[in-house]
């Protein structure tokens, strides 16, 4: 999957995080660190999700496309 980040040049690095995910986010030193660090923060979002979603009887999770 595929996601928009935005990022961000601060006084501490490189500030980053994905519009399409509340409160994903996550910074590096370099554009490139952020960039790997936002990898991991949206791999471990997902499987945030994933587990809530599961525990919720009777539901289950399908992947849509969106044409933009």
């Amino acid at each position: 999957m595929k996601y928009r980040v935005v990022i961000k040049k601060s006084s501490e690095g490189y500030a980053v995080w994905v519009p399409g995910l509340p409160g994903c986010a996550s910074q590096g030193a370099t554009e490139g660190e952020a960039l790997e660090n936002i990898q991991a923060a949206i791999a471990e979002y997902l499987n945030v999700v994933d587990k809530v979603a599961r525990r919720h009887k009777g539901s289950r999770l399908v992947e849509v496309a969106a044409i933009i």
